[in-house]
């Protein structure tokens, strides 16, 4: 077939010229000579053409071999990360590196050098031999492992106190002395009003009690030797928060923090003077996970009805307010009952349980001059009072007291009575889960409620740092019920069904308790009186 295609003659040359390199080639000649004066078929063409394929093997081969590695190159570029690119900058510098002619060694003309690819970097030190023979070793750190400081809000606490709230590094905190002073610059400045005014008395207090991780908790307390922006004139309040030498005791790095801006104009002197806007304002701790909209609605509509008119929600969202939970919470933000606050930017830093240490600190500074009483407790507790007592009774029996704490009824998050069978899935949750352990010689958690204008600090089951008495002896006058874990779980509570009074389950003595369960239908009554059928 390759005979007939081309000229023979051309053939012959091309073969002849080769040779020299393959001394076989005279027979092969004569073979492919023979073979075209005497073949006539194509079977005979075909074996010319394998001796032709035989003779360029080599080529072939290399061919071949050129179009495998390519291939290959091909589909390993695939794979390689985006971040290893050329770009056009770096082929004209390749280019331009081969273009450009040999500068002679005795050349006089300088060239700038090629931009360093660690600019951003201090120059690295080196070990180094002393003259006595020992080897002086050389650290370089890079980097930094967590923040000097993390606001989350500034508040005023009086005429002349500020309070900030937020994180900062715990080793630091834990094994060094960092110092903060407060600053106060006005806007405009005149006799009164001092141009910069540092405070005489700066404090930190850590009211998490050790439980911080990357992160600990601080609240700053800074106290001025007078009465600031009095003429509203505004100003900024400055933190200035030092290291004092922890993490590198070659430097004392301090960063200066504008912390709160009070506009011209804006400063209400009344705030502090002024009756409450609330009796009873509930500080939440921080909500994630898949939260059960059904729980939330319960709990919301019971301590609502609880507390009263007179009170408010502060419900802080670090994941868990989902779209399910939130339209059952909108009814009740629109009645301006509910503030829902969206925290979850405070994933970022590596806190204690979802930071709920500063969310209850900045939620207290936040309302501490607008409510009466303060709660702090979680959405699987509810708190209950005898019916003869009213929240407000209560209260006014305890207000020579800055702080009292709750008592807890553990309740089966698992147990109903078998009566409920039928009807458990119309039922709500505290309404049918009515058996309450009783086991003895256990110290359970407290919950508790502050007067915020006493307190300086506050933590998850109550405050150390305040000013006034603390009451523990609250039995009989009020308590709360805890649902452990129900807030998280979407399925039916209901587990195990009882036909008893009592009974040890798993170890633990439960009996039977419907406290809650006889106020249930006044609850669901009242909801639809306030939002409407759900």
């Amino acid at each position: 077939m390759l005979t007939s295609q081309i000229p023979f003659s051309v053939f012959l040359l091309l073969v002849r010229l080769r040779k020299r390199e393959n001394p076989w080639l005279p027979h092969f000649l004569f073979a492919m000579e023979k073979h075209r004066s005497t073949a006539s078929s194509g079977e005979k063409h075909n074996k010319i053409l394998v001796g032709v394929l035989c003779n360029f093997a080599a080529e072939l081969k290399l061919l071949l071999t050129a179009l495998l590695i390519l291939c290959t190159l091909a589909t390993l570029l695939q794979f390689i990360p985006s971040r290893f690119t050329i770009s056009s900058s770096d082929l004209r510098f390749c280019i331009s590196r081969i273009a450009a002619p040999s500068t002679p060694t005795d050349a006089t003309s300088t060239f700038p050098p090629p931009p360093s690819l660690f600019h951003n970097y201090t120059r690295t030190k080196t070990d180094e031999v002393l003259p006595s023979g020992i080897i002086r070793r050389a650290f370089n750190p890079y980097g930094a492992v967590a923040y000097n400081f993390i606001t989350m809000g500034s508040y005023r606490g009086g005429l002349n106190t500020f309070a900030i709230v937020g994180l900062a590094s715990k080793p630091l905190h834990l094994y060094a002395r960092p110092a903060y002073q407060c600053q106060w610059l006005p806007f405009s400045s005149n006799k009164e009003n001092d141009t910069n005014i540092t405070s005489s008395l700066t404090y930190k207090i850590l009211p998490d009690w050790g439980y911080g991780r990357v992160y600990t908790v601080v609240v700053v307390n800074c106290t001025f030797p007078q009465p600031i922006n009095l003429d509203n004139s505004g100003g900024t309040l400055i933190l200035h928060a030092s290291t004092s030498g922890g993490g590198d005791s070659k430097f004392n790095l301090t960063d200066t923090i504008p912390a709160l801006t009070e506009p011209p104009g804006t400063f209400n002197l009344s705030l502090f003077t002024s009756k409450p806007k609330y009796d009873c304002l509930y500080c939440g701790s921080s909500l994630y996970g898949t939260l059960s909209p059904q729980r939330v609605r319960e709990w919301i509509a019971y301590h609502v009805k609880l507390f009263g008119e007179r009170s408010h929600f502060v419900i802080h969202d670090a994941g868990g307010v989902h779209e399910e939970v939130l339209e059952v919470l909108k009814p009740w933000m629109e009645l301006g009952y509910v503030t829902l606050q969206d925290i979850r930017e405070q994933e970022r830093f590596d806190g204690y349980y979802h930071n709920q240490f500063m969310v209850v600190n900045d939620c207290l500074h936040r309302y501490k001059f607008m409510a009466k009483w303060i709660f702090f407790f979680d959405v699987d507790e509810y708190i209950y009072v005898p019916p003869k007592s009213t929240i407000r009774s209560v209260l006014d029996s305890l207000s020579d007291y800055s702080q009292f704490t709750i008592e807890q009824m553990p309740m089966s998050n698992k147990l109903c009575h078998s009566v409920d069978a039928a009807k458990r899935h119309r039922k709500w949750g505290f309404e049918k889960l009515v058996y309450r352990d009783v086991k003895r010689g256990i110290r359970r958690d407290r919950k508790y409620a502050i007067q915020p204008r006493n307190v300086f600090a506050t933590g998850v089951h109550m405050s150390q740092n305040l000013a006034g008495k603390t009451s523990h002896k609250t039995e009989g006058r009020i308590k709360y019920f805890h649902y452990h874990g129900t807030i998280a779980e979407r399925r039916e509570p209901c587990r195990y069904l009882i036909n008893s009074t009592e009974i040890n389950f798993e170890k633990t003595p439960y009996v039977m308790d419907t406290t809650l369960r006889d106020v249930a239908g006044s609850v669901r009554k009242f909801e639809r009186k306030m939002i409407g059928p759900r």
